[in-house]
Parts: C-alpha cells; structure tokens; sequence
C-alpha cells in the first residue's frame, strides 16, 4: 500500500480527535483537565480503559511474543481478575473517601511530605519511561512504512505525533480523553478481528479451522510447569495480581480515569467490567499472533528484526491493501490512546504533587491553569526527547523491556502504599527516598545474580513482587509504632 494512503488515514483520524477535542473543551477548566468535572460516566471510562490498558504495546508486541512464549501470557492476564478486585474493593473506596486528585496526596496524610514527593517523582519515572516505550514503538512503525518515504526525520515525526496529542489534550484534558479512548478502543479491537478474517481469506480457510491449525502447532499452550522459568504459570499469575495493582491501582494515569466517575459506585463498575473484558480481549490478540505465525511458516515469510515487526510486516506487505489500512488504523488508535492519557496524567501528577498548586492558596485560578499548560508543555518536549533517546537502544520486543523497567520503578510504590494500609506504624519520613532507591537496585542485583544463587532460578514479571517486598522491609526498619 501507498505511503500516500497510509498519511490520509492517519490524518483523517486524528481530525476526529480533533473534533471530539472541540466538543468536550467547552468552559473545561482545571477540574476538567484533571477530574473531568466528575461527569464521565462509567460505563463509557471502562470501554474506554480496554484500549487504554491495551495500548501499541499489546497491538504490537503480544502478537510477536507468541512464537517465544506461546499463551502464557494468558496467566498474568488471568491475575489481572484478583488485582482489578483488590483495586475496586480497597484503592477506589481509599481514594474517593480522601477526595483526591492525586492519589499520591494519599502519601501526605499518611507519612509526610519526602514519601509524597518520591511517590510521586517515581510514578513520573515509571510513566515517562512506560510511555516513550509506548509511543516508541508505534511512531517508528509509521516512521518506516510512511515518514521515511517523505524524507522526514524520526525525530520530526516524533515531534509532529507528541504535537498533535498536545494539542487535543490541552484544554480539557482527561474530560477529553474518555470520549477519545472509546474510538480508540473500537479501532483497536476492529483491526485485530478484521487482520484475522483477512489472513484466513488468504489462506482460504475458515477461523475455526485455522484457531484447530495453530493448535495443533502447539502455539496456544498457556501453562507452563518448569518452576524455574520465567514463564511458570503460578509465576505468572501471582506477577499479574501485582501487576494490576501497581500499573492500574497505584498508577496516576489509569486512577485519573476512575476517578472522573460521579462517584466510587460507579468506578467499581468501571473496575469489574474492565477486569473481565481483558480477557477476552487479551486472548483475541494472542490469537491473532499464533495466526500470523503460522500464516508466515506457510507462505515461508521470514521476519527481520525483533518480533515486534510481526504483525506490520504481514499487515502492510503480505494481505493487500484493505488489510494494511486496517491494520494502520488500529495502530494510530494504539499510539493515541497510551499516549494521550500518559501526557495528562504526567501534567496532572507533576502541577499537583511536584507544584502543588491545589495547596498555593495565593494562586487565582487562572493563574493556576496558566502553570497546569506550561507543565504541559513541559512534559511534552520530555516525551519527545526520551522517545527519540530510544531509538539508540531498541535491541528486544518492547513487552518485556515495559514490563521489566516497571519492576524497578514500580516495585517502591508498591511498597509504600501496601506499608501505608496494612500497618499502623509510622517512618522516618526524610529516610524514605533512600529506601526508594535502594529496593530497586537490590532488585536489579537480584535479577542478574539469580541463576548462580538459586541453582539456575530466572526472576520474570514477579521480580515486582520482590521490589516491593523490599521496599516495604526498608520501611519498616525505619519506622517505630504510632502513638495514636
């Protein structure tokens, strides 16, 4: 397909964000940009959270990892059931009855200002980093199928695409994103149904005949039994509890979301829904990656590159026009759909528990919006510039790369926030971002050396679960019990 096809689709969808921009940034101020006006109805935060949790990450890289690790992501995403339950029935009600913003303010109230400011910093951390991989993986999809063609650089390209979302998200901000994560989701789920239909018109066979294909190949094996892998299915899915916790429950980004519901009733709806609805939707797309690999050993395709160049290499070159178009749509509603919220929830963290202007009393509220749209700014041209860092060190599929730096980053808010609820004691507050840092590079040093200490034992996604633990014992060394 024409490089030309490829920029109209891509501009036609995002003038429809555009469009939804204008609609929701009427009279939309801070309380819109953060909260949403606490308007957003749940039903239509859930759908929208499907693609929000999905992002390019999923599009791209879970289809590529399946020829590895054939459906053993299936158990994280089964750990995602408990996680989701914990957030509903624990997290929301905390936050909703603290009224908060943030959910980091939550740190304040419980320990003090150093453990509010390193939450906050290491969400920040976590979400820059998360993200940039995120919108990384996309834009350099687009960059070799479309941009480069053009004679245009990756880094405008990044530029150009960081813009746009600047832009539709300036005014309203998370008010706008819900609207815009419902299209996304939509094109997202559409794309990869419709990939399938097309690569089994291709191979002139039926769905069902070609799910009884792959297996037979053994592609859609999901329990794995070697406790030493990192693909052990209780591994797994004890990795998916925590998972969900820290990357949904303590992650500003998807509470922002939640709590622009009208009220804990409904976000708790929000959070059951969405629990159950990822697993077929995470199935959906382990399928269609078990699909485009047999798909490639029968026509005998040979993929260049990491696995994540999968799903575009077939999509764009192999299944004719009507399947690449498809597959582009999809994309852009990837890339659009993490990076949007991940820009507002970075301003929204940042103006708050960073700033504090909720706290300046002396601020107007003008002037307060005025700081909230230089933050924004601000953090765009960060995103842009780690974005285009990360084209240096793209060496393996980006699934892991995520989910690894978020067993290092997310590991201490884990920690403090499972400190905070289940005990009463209270720390040291100025020895807190020391412990911070510590539990992660302990972790790390755990990773490297665990073959040689635990007799060939490999750390995977639960490596999170050990931060956190440690985390949660530095704190407890530093801490004595509360006189209340």
């Amino acid at each position: 397909m024409s490089q030309q096809v490829i920029l109209i689709v891509f501009l036609g969808y995002t003038l429809a964000l555009f469009i939804i921009s204008k609609w929701t940034s009427t009279k939309a101020g801070n309380e819109s940009f953060f909260i949403g006006d606490k308007s957003s109805p749940w039903y239509i935060v859930a759908y929208g959270m499907i693609g929000a949790s999905l992002s390019g990450v999923t599009f791209i890289s879970i289809p590529g990892l399946v020829g590895d690790v054939k459906f053993s992501y299936m158990a994280i995403v089964f750990g995602y059931l408990f996680g989701y339950y914990f957030i509903a029935k624990v997290l929301l009600p905390l936050y909703y009855k603290l009224g908060l913003t943030t959910i980091y303010t939550y740190l304040l109230s419980r320990f003090g200002m150093a453990s509010y400011k390193t939450g906050a910093s290491f969400f920040l951390l976590s979400r820059i980093i998360g993200a940039s991989f995120r919108m990384f993986l996309v834009i350099n999809v687009l960059q070799i199928f479309v941009f480069n063609a053009f004679g245009i650089p990756f880094w405008l390209t990044v530029i150009g695409f960081v813009g746009l979302i600047l832009l539709y998200t300036y005014q309203a901000g998370i008010k706008t994103i819900v609207w815009t994560d419902t299209l996304q989701t939509s094109f997202m789920l559409l794309s990869v149904i419709i990939s399938i239909y097309f690569i089994s018109k291709h191979l002139q066979i039926g769905v069902y005949d070609l799910y009884q294909a792959i297996d037979s190949e053994g592609l859609n094996q999901i329990v794995f039994t070697n406790w030493q892998a990192p693909r052990f299915f209780f591994k797994q899915f004890f990795s998916g509890i925590f998972i969900a916790i820290v990357m949904t429950g303590l992650d500003q980004d998807m509470m922002q979301k939640n709590l622009s519901c009208r009220n804990i009733g409904d976000a708790q709806k929000n959070m059951y829904w969405l629990s159950w609805a990822l697993i077929p939707v995470n199935f959906l797309f382990l399928t269609l990656g078990a699909i485009l690999f047999y798909y490639a050993q029968t026509k005998g395709i040979s993929i260049s590159g990491t696995s994540d160049n999968l799903f575009p290499s077939i999509a764009i070159n192999h299944l004719g026009i009507g399947a690449g178009i498809v597959f582009i749509i999809g994309l852009i509603a990837a890339a659009y759909s993490s990076a949007d919220s991940a820009l507002t929830s970075l301003t929204t963290s940042f103006s708050i528990d960073i700033l504090g202007i909720d706290r300046n009393k002396c601020l107007k509220q003008e002037e307060q919006e005025k700081i909230r749209k230089r933050v924004h700014l601000g953090m765009a041209i960060i995103l842009i510039l780690v974005i285009t860092a990360y084209q240096l060190i793209n060496n393996q599929a980006i699934i892991t790369e995520l989910f690894t730096i978020a067993g290092f980053t997310y590991g201490p808010l884990l920690g403090l926030f499972a400190f905070g609820l289940f005990t009463k004691r209270t720390v040291k507050d100025q020895w807190v971002p020391l412990i911070a840092i510590l539990s992660p590079v302990l972790s790390f040093i755990l990773k490297k050396y665990a073959p040689l200490l635990f007799g060939g034992y490999e750390f995977g996604f639960e490596l999170l679960i050990i931060n956190g633990i440690l985390m949660f014992s530095g704190l407890y060394f530093i801490s004595k019990k509360s006189e209340l």
